[in-house]
């Protein structure tokens, strides 16, 4: 395995206690949300004032480790995330930035009430102004290029949409709430830097660990489940082809590229940008630009950037 990956079979709560003071530049984690899913060994059903202090005692060994310019992310469901929220701010001290939405096309099916249809992720940082935000990182493309101001692209809000990890997704484990890699991606780009210590206390199928792999962070892993463990193992070990899923406007291509040349050096640019994580989906992004500017590509666009292709 990756020197720079540790993965550690044992109980959160335990191994959070082994960590050293302000050491972690960024912690992204999807703990249970207490809905009683079966995770082989253990199940995610307490009292309701169980999982509360649960929740709490994580919580605070996640803010002793992290750095003082550090950031968390927590994924949570609808039932407990006021209550997490409530942890964090009020009994913590941390400082709230952000509330996500991911926002996903299919999932629980319902037929009394609403089915859902997304998921929350609670972004905190332990100072209100000093912590690490590399927005360019992170940027998506627009529909219109601009010569002057955010030509790389815009802030990609706080409402993401990425795909859930099917059952036919190539990638998917044998894990009941697998992550797609899209949603750690942003979350590690935009908040840690290459090198830094990056965090997951319930690590499951290992997405965390795989985006650091990637990204070129130090990842730390931790899981209750042996098995879970083996398959994060197994998982660091496969050829990388890009992650598995992605934020569809990062293919977008811009509708005012007419000059030839900004349009060469903006396609160029787009790739090393926006597809850098992705090379999987270069092919699809270069279909579109021939889609949209097909008769206006000159003959050097189509040696420079169709060449090579089969």
């Amino acid at each position: 395995m990756d020197k720079g990956l540790i993965i550690i079979c044992g109980n959160s709560l335990v191994e959070l206690k082994k960590i050293q003071d302000k050491s972690i530049s960024l912690i992204v984690t999807d703990p249970p949300y207490n809905l009683n899913k079966d995770y082989g060994n253990n199940k995610d059903k307490l009292e309701f004032d169980m999982y509360l202090d649960f929740s709490r005692k994580w919580l605070t060994e996640a803010k002793r480790v992290l750095k003082d310019d550090g950031t968390i992310y927590v994924f949570m469901g609808m039932r407990y995330i006021s209550y997490i929220y409530n942890i964090l701010e009020q009994e913590l001290g941390m400082h709230f930035n952000s509330w996500i939405t991911w926002f996903y096309t299919q999932g629980i099916g319902k037929t009394r009430g609403f089915s859902p249809r997304h998921d929350d992720i609670l972004m905190f940082t332990k100072h209100p102004k000093k912590f690490t935000f590399n927005l360019d990182s992170i940027r998506v493309p627009q529909k219109y290029y601009r010569s002057v101001n955010n030509m790389r692209g815009a802030n990609p809000g706080n409402v993401w949409e990425f795909s859930h990890m099917h059952y036919c997704n190539k990638n998917r484990k044998k894990h009941p709430t697998q992550k797609p890699e899209g949603l750690y991606e942003r979350m590690i780009l935009a908040s840690s830097n290459e090198g830094d210590n990056v965090l997951d206390p319930f690590l499951g199928s290992g997405t965390l660990l795989r985006v650091c792999q990637q990204t070129n962070r130090n990842g730390i892993g931790i899981d209750i489940n042996p098995e879970y463990i083996k398959m994060a193992k197994e998982r660091f070990a496969e050829e990388f082809i890009g992650f598995d899923s992605i934020d569809e406007r990062m293919q977008r291509i811009p509708n005012n590229l007419n000059d030839s040349k900004i349009r060469s050096e903006y396609i160029e640019n787009h790739i090393k940008w926006f597809l850098k994580n992705h090379p999987n989906v270069i092919d699809n992004f270069l279909d579109e630009v021939k889609i949209k500017y097909g008769s206006k590509l000159t003959e050097e666009e189509l040696i420079k950037f169709y060449s090579k292709r089969v």
